[in-house]
């Protein structure tokens, strides 16, 4: 699509640029696909820490180092090369390289730079442990946890947390970081942006615990409710100062995006799925208490954290920096665009439905300014898909 005369000036007025820029792409999908080879060489070097991290808690230790093989009587694992740890690395050197970027005048360099190797090291011997813990599970007797939920969230889970030790030393330790530290002043809160996004994070956090701790169903699904609730009730006084009034704008818009919710869903999905089986079968009064925390936090936990974190932080932070100055009935493309983008990734295969949902909460909000406006809207479509779901069997929306 650009034409020879528009190539020629570029290589004029860039010189060895395009040499150089084309060497290091080059250079690095090569160096990309070359990686393949050392999977093999760390999944034994995981192999043989997991062995020495499992065998004093395993007398009756199974291992087959030709198939990668290790556990016990009752639950066998393989360490693949995908699991080597290898993938681990590269995120954190992605999320490491990505946060020394963007907070480079804060921290001091060439020192920062350490972070990345000690952040790679770190998380390649914590999936060994990882592993470790998921075979001790297994041969506990939970083999459906070890399999299900913990294999699949654990290794989250120590992204996160090694990642959160990465931004704690970029900007806490005097050696890393050029920000100085005062001590705040009496009942001021420190971090403004804590109030938006803890409650959010608190759901966050919950689900991977919850879903690292499930088989075939996720029980611990009321961890959710109750770590949002207390995020909620920590920051209620900040809360205090929003408008929560509601006007007839909110549960209008909700019930737009709940008839386009179903209707998107009955295209792919048509037929009512039938209750999880584990939830069919249990107690009445067990399962009469997980579906009324369910439908608690859908209705109320929920919709307080995703507004406050998107359309009340993430949609004035992409205005500006300074985001509590910016009104929240001013309009941005741009903000909402991206706002309501990342919002509908939060759900999965139902990105566009929950792309259009945020949009218009987000329209919700700025028309009045009003937090109260956006919540009621959110929280009327969780309430109308709840009953659809009781009501209509449609288990498949939850």
């Amino acid at each position: 699509m650009i034409g020879p005369p528009l190539w020629l000036r570029i290589t004029r007025h860039t010189g060895y640029l395009w040499i150089v820029t084309l060497t290091a792409v080059v250079l690095a999908c090569i160096a990309g696909n070359s990686s393949r080879l050392l999977w093999p060489w760390a999944a034994g070097i995981t192999f043989r820490m997991t062995r020495l991290l499992v065998s004093p808690f395993m007398p009756d230790l199974i291992v087959n180092p030709e198939k990668m093989q290790i556990g016990g009587p009752r639950f066998l694992g393989e360490i693949a090369p995908e699991c080597s740890g290898l993938e681990g690395v590269g995120l954190m050197l992605a999320f490491g390289v990505a946060w020394l970027a963007l907070f480079r005048k804060q921290c001091r360099f060439p020192q920062a730079l350490l972070l990345l190797p000690a952040g790679a090291v770190l998380i390649f011997l914590l999936n060994s442990v990882r592993i470790a813990a998921l075979i001790l599970i297994g041969n506990a007797g939970a083999e459906r946890i070890a399999a299900g939920g913990f294999h699949s969230q654990a290794g989250w889970i120590v992204f996160n947390l090694v990642a959160l030790g990465f931004t704690m030393a970029s900007s806490s330790l005097p050696w890393l970081s050029k920000t100085r530290r005062h001590e705040p002043a009496a009942g001021a809160v420190e971090n403004p942006t804590a109030a938006w996004l803890v409650p959010f994070l608190a759901i966050l956090a919950a689900g991977m615990l919850s879903r690292s701790l499930s088989g075939n169903f996720e029980w611990l699904y009321p961890l959710r409710l109750f770590a949002a609730a207390v995020a909620l009730a920590f920051f209620r006084r900040k809360y205090a100062s929003l408008d929560w009034h509601i006007n007839w704008s909110g549960p209008a818009a909700g019930a737009i995006v709940f008839v386009l919710w179903i209707g998107l869903d009955r295209f792919i999905s048509p037929a009512p799925d039938a209750m999880p089986a584990a939830l069919a079968t249990a107690l009445p009064l067990t399962r009469n208490a997980w579906l009324a925390a369910r439908v608690l936090a859908a209705v109320v936990t929920v919709p307080l954290a995703e507004e406050l974190a998107f359309r009340g932080f993430l949609y004035r932070r992409l205005i500006s920096a300074d985001f509590e100055s910016v009104s929240r009935r001013r309009f941005s493309w741009v903000a909402l665009l991206i706002s309501s983008v990342l919002f509908g990734m939060l759900h999965g295969s139902r990105w566009f439905a929950g792309a259009v949902a945020g949009a218009l909460y987000a329209l919700v909000l700025i028309r009045r300014g009003r937090i109260g406006d956006a919540v009621a809207a959110h929280a009327t479509t969780n309430a109308l898909i709840a009953a659809d779901v009781l009501v209509f069997h449609h288990w498949n929306l939850w």
